[in-house]
């Protein structure tokens, strides 16, 4: 085994790799960029486009050849795969193994989950508040995605993060989530910036730099993180009688009071694409090198231990920062770096 990670020509290793298991979700959210393919959820019968178990642990017992420390399981809704809880448990040891799902399942798997190897989960919970929570995901799944934390936080999957996508239908209810993350233990909260260039509606984007005002002053201690440089806020509780309380949390977690939160800024942010240590795997067995590009999908045909190493290769070799490369700042706009259109194919180093 090789066991060392490959480099871009930008200089940035690829630690993490981000998996999606289904392009089937049983939600509808308003924002829905499944992945950076945009709003294209298949039916959500299984279909054979998506990989199946085997074929995950082979692209996982390959990449782990070249030091990949940490796979993500997304979706659409990971969760719908029925076969999840045996794909956790044969994920190649010591690779550390998350989740992202709307939490809906969670209450009757959550334990099954934690006992095959997974770690943690981030669900995706934009208001505490039914009615907005509704609006938001086109569902009536509130209390049951509530239960689903209170079942990850029982399982041990801790810390739990929240995923709150922030834009001008959602912004409104910041405040309660922060107060929610600092009143709960075992609680943390992702506050993600609304990406227009792959979910569309334009006029739903904020600028985020009022957010981060907003918390600094809110918190009683702040922190730079050194992946993708971002700022953590601890919060204490501010006594909002209306944010549920739920589990114990994590005895060996954060202590109550002290709520993190995090702001995942990445919109016209070089700082942010220059330290991105992620590849992306796509339902149908694609490796992806960008969240944001369309251009850069590699096949691995019939993902054979030889097709997913050469993609695989190639898609680490050809990876550039979304911002401050692929898209450059001119006259005050980012615009497609007309270096980049004609910039040729990297061959994939053999060595």
């Amino acid at each position: 085994m090789l066991t060392v990670p490959l480099e871009d020509e930008h200089g940035r290793a690829v630690t993490g790799i981000r998996v999606s298991l289904t392009d089937r979700c049983n939600f509808d959210c308003v924002y829905c960029h499944n992945e950076g393919l945009g709003d294209t959820r298949g039916p959500m019968e299984p279909h054979g486009e998506e990989m199946t178990t085997d074929e995950v642990i082979r692209l996982l017992e390959v990449v782990q050849e070249f030091d990949i420390e940490k796979v993500k399981f997304t979706g659409g809704e990971p969760m719908l795969r029925q076969d999840l809880a045996e794909i956790v448990r044969r994920v190649p040891e010591g690779m550390d193994v998350s989740l992202t799902t709307n939490g809906t399942f969670l209450p009757d798997r959550a334990e099954a989950l934690a006992d095959a190897g997974l770690e943690r989960v981030n669900v995706s919970q934009d208001a505490i508040d039914p009615a907005a929570f509704a609006e938001l995901t086109q569902s009536g799944a509130y209390d049951r995605v509530i239960e689903g934390v209170e079942a990850a936080l029982a399982a041990g999957l801790t810390p739990v993060k929240l995923n709150m996508v922030v834009m001008e239908p959602t912004a409104e209810y910041v405040p309660r989530m922060v107060d929610h993350v600092g009143k709960n233990d075992g609680l943390q909260l992702q506050l993600i910036e609304y990406m227009p260039e792959i979910a569309g509606h334009p006029e739903w984007a904020i600028e985020i730099d009022r957010v981060h005002e907003w918390l600094a002053e809110r918190a009683t201690r702040v922190e730079r993180r050194e992946m993708h440089d971002r700022q953590r806020y601890y919060v204490t509780e501010s006594g909002d009688a209306e944010t549920p309380s739920i589990g114990n949390g994590d005895p060996d977690g954060p202590a109550s009071g002290d709520g993190m939160v995090e702001i995942v800024d990445p919109v016209e942010n070089p700082q942010f694409c220059a330290n991105c240590h992620r590849v992306r795997v796509t339902h149908d067995g694609q490796f992806k090198g960008c969240l944001n590009r369309h251009d850069d999908h590699r096949s691995m045909g019939g993902m054979s231990r030889e097709e997913i190493r050469a993609t695989f290769r190639e898609t680490v070799a050809n990876r550039v920062p979304f911002y401050g490369e692929y898209m450059i700042e001119a006259d005050g706009e980012w615009v497609r770096n007309e270096a980049d259109v004609d910039r040729p194919v990297a061959a994939a180093d053999d060595d």
